[in-house]
């Protein structure tokens, strides 16, 4: 859950040369108080002196400000309309007041709401709302804000929740690094091979869950750098159930890979497209029993080319499969940081396709990315 701070506590991430709370128009909450009445006193100006010098125009053009027998008036030489008289002119002042003062509450209010409530948000309160009132304008103010605040809120839960995660995946290796050092440095245990040697498998654990966390950084950014070059999908196939076949053997899965005719060339980083069917065929080979089998398929598709990963294995709970794309999202059996597929989701992305995953008809799952081809190129069907 986020921590709702009210605007009286600095949240965490708060520079410390900046004041808190932030010091503007009105403090906390005076927004939303001199906001309207500011507005009002301008639109109670603007109607009134509207009305003024509508009032004086008229008299001017009906002939003057004379009196009954004055130039103008009804008595006068050129017979003119009648003359608006002075009280009128204050009661319609009064009355274009009135009216500019309804209108100001109607859209001013919930302006002030949201005023208010972005410095609830500038204040570490990501929990803050507004009710969409008023006219359509204002009320599209309010369902945006809504959403920027909902965004932050889950932004801030995420951070928080992946901070979370680190710490703890990199306790343990800590911990072996750690009680070997220590035992070796007080003469408990031998530098030897025994000692040294899961010190430096913890170390790799390590630097591989720093590379991942990289890799899968620089991709939702949007700056991961991509060799794209042509490639034919079949070699990238054929290439990845190759590098599993020795272990697939020892786990007793079959492994096959099958290409249908008349699939375009890919433009796309083999390296990446590789990662990621490796991560697939991986979770795959790990969660199918023995005597199983799993399989790697490549076809045209409507929109590029479809890669799928199918195994026979275990499966994913359904209640898990609509998570197993975020990060250090892992089943009890699996082994890692729980990083595979988020990255792999991330690389699919930045070659602009998409990654699902569904139930496999008779037990198992199906892990499907689709790619799409170059430009102007046409998947061919035959």
């Amino acid at each position: 859950m986020p921590d709702r701070r009210g605007p009286g506590r600095r949240p965490p991430w708060w520079p410390e040369n900046e004041p808190f709370p932030p010091r503007g128009p009105g403090g906390w909450g005076g927004g939303r108080r001199r906001f309207p009445r500011r507005l009002g006193i301008l639109f109670a100006l603007f109607f009134g002196l509207t009305f003024v010098a509508s009032a004086i125009a008229v008299r001017l053009l009906s002939g003057g400000f004379g009196g009954p027998g004055g130039p103008g008036g009804p008595g006068g030489p050129r017979g003119g309309p009648p003359l608006v008289p002075l009280p009128v002119l204050g009661v319609g002042v009064l009355v274009a007041v009135l009216v500019a003062g309804r209108v100001v509450r109607r859209m001013a209010a919930p302006v002030g709401d949201v005023m208010e409530a972005a410095d609830r948000v500038a204040g570490g309160d990501y929990g803050a709302r507004v009710e969409a009132r008023g006219p359509a304008e204002v009320r599209r103010l309010a369902r945006s804000f809504n959403q920027m605040a909902e965004r932050l809120e889950a932004n801030e839960a995420q951070r928080r929740s992946l901070l979370a995660d680190v710490a703890h995946e990199l306790r343990t290796p800590l911990s072996v690094i750690r009680g070997n050092v220590e035992g070796m440095l007080d003469g408990l245990y031998p530098a030897d091979e025994a000692h040294l040697g899961p010190v430096l498998e913890e170390t790799a654990v390590m630097a591989r869950l720093l590379d991942d966390l990289q890799t899968l950084s620089t991709a939702e950014a949007g700056v991961l750098r991509l060799h794209r070059e042509r490639v034919g999908p079949a070699s990238l196939v054929e290439d990845a159930a190759a590098a599993f076949r020795v272990r697939a053997d020892t786990a007793g899965v079959a492994l096959d890979w099958r290409a249908a005719p008349g699939v375009p060339e890919l433009d796309v980083d083999p390296v990446r497209i590789g990662e990621v069917l490796a991560n697939l065929l991986s979770n795959a080979v790990r969660h199918t029993p023995r005597g199983g089998s799993v399989v790697v398929a490549v076809e045209p598709a409507a929109a590029g080319v479809s890669l799928t990963v199918s195994d026979t294995g275990t499966g994913i709970d359904a209640h898990d499969l609509p998570h197993v794309f975020d990060r250090f999202v892992k089943s009890s059996a699996s082994g890692g940081a729980g990083l595979g597929l988020a990255i792999a989701k991330s690389l699919v992305e930045a070659h602009g396709g998409e990654i699902t995953a569904a139930p496999r008809p008779g037990g198992g799952t199906t892990m499907r990315v689709l790619l799409p081809g170059p430009e102007g190129s046409t998947p061919s069907f035959s």
